[in-house]
């Protein structure tokens, strides 16, 4: 169960009202009338709870929970326990992740103290905007109706910021115009010089970096991610992208469209990256290639030239995830031979 403490908690909710919040029509015997209070892992669950499964892994978990209702697919039905009615779907962890939102509609906002921030007396506040303590506004800059910038947070000259956006504390935000239900974390850094420069003996001269960085909806960007401004052309930041702590996104780089960004991912400038690439933790990318739609990166990947095929891909420099398994496990074997020898 959320602690209270910090979590606000809507219902209780029917079974009815469950099923049509993750669009799922009526079960056979089955009481809609039940009311649920909670949603939960099954492990923790109980018979007030909804919780779900989507991984066979946890197989032993859904044998031994006491929630009261579960999202599942129709294979593991059978699996369920006498006490834990089964909704059956396609897309299980959607299914609960609506029904978590159903209970917890505020989770994704924050608690923000407004008053004592700094507002240029050009800049543009829409409706219901909620500014928090310390956060400074600059020249010309526009936020959008709903917004909620929080404390200690810094939006520089000309920024615009969408409607229902989230700026958490400590942020920073310059040269960006930003589309509307962006979520930005704590400690994030968008628009800043890229790192550009060129060789001025005995140092090195800073190019000025001349560009904006562009981000469409409904993008999540995690704390502490960089986000570099472009050097002529934009960096852009493509709809629907999700983008983990600690990221980093070089001058003139191209997001498209879905893509799934995990922790420590760097991308070197003028990288363009196609429409629902997930790349996983500690992927680096070098500059000015192209990566395709619909590639998957294993973790630790190093991208060294462009990748023109959809598929999953691994390795330094990274090859089809399959010929890089082969590859190490041929490694494998051969150290365990000479290991064999030299014994």
């Amino acid at each position: 169960m959320a602690d209270a403490r910090f979590f606000d908690r809507q219902g209780p909710f029917t079974l009815r009202d469950i099923l049509t919040c993750a669009g799922i029509e009526g079960l056979l015997d089955a009481d809609l009338d039940r009311q649920f209070d909670e949603v939960g892992s099954l492990d923790t669950a109980e018979p007030g709870s909804v919780g779900f499964l989507d991984n066979p892994k946890h197989l032993s978990a859904l044998k031994d929970t006491r929630a009261g209702a579960c999202f599942i697919d129709a294979a593991h039905v059978n699996d369920c326990p006498v006490d834990t009615i089964p909704i059956i779907t396609t897309t299980p962890y959607l299914s609960f992740s609506k029904t978590a939102v159903l209970f917890y509609p505020a989770e994704a906002r924050m608690d923000v103290e407004a008053g004592g921030s700094n507002v240029h007396p050009t800049a543009t506040i829409g409706k219901r905007v909620t500014l928090g303590f310390g956060t400074t506004i600059g020249a010309y800059a526009e936020i959008g109706d709903g917004t909620i910038v929080a404390e200690n947070v810094h939006i520089g000259r000309g920024v615009v910021i969408g409607k229902n956006c989230i700026v958490h504390h400590s942020a920073t935000v310059t040269h960006a115009l930003i589309e509307d239900h962006v979520d930005i974390g704590t400690g994030v850094r968008i628009g800043q010089r890229g790192f550009g420069f060129t060789p001025n003996l005995p140092g090195y001269l800073a190019v000025p970096q001349l560009g904006r960085v562009l981000i469409g909806n409904d993008v999540n960007i995690g704390a502490n991610t960089a986000i570099d401004r472009g050097a002529g052309p934009d960096t852009r930041i493509g709809n629907y992208c999700q983008i983990d702590n600690l990221v980093h996104i070089a001058h003139n780089v191209v997001l498209g469209q879905g893509c799934v960004l995990a922790a420590q991912v760097g991308i070197a400038g003028s990288t363009r990256v196609g429409d629902y690439v997930v790349m996983a933790g500690q992927v680096g990318v070098a500059g000015h290639l192209n990566i395709v739609d619909g590639v998957t990166l294993a973790g630790k990947t190093g991208v060294t030239h462009d990748v023109t095929k959809p598929g999953t891909y691994g390795g330094f420099p990274a090859v089809p995830v399959r010929d890089w398994r082969v590859k190490v496990a041929t490694l494998n074997r051969l150290a365990k031979k000479r290991d064999r020898s030299d014994g």
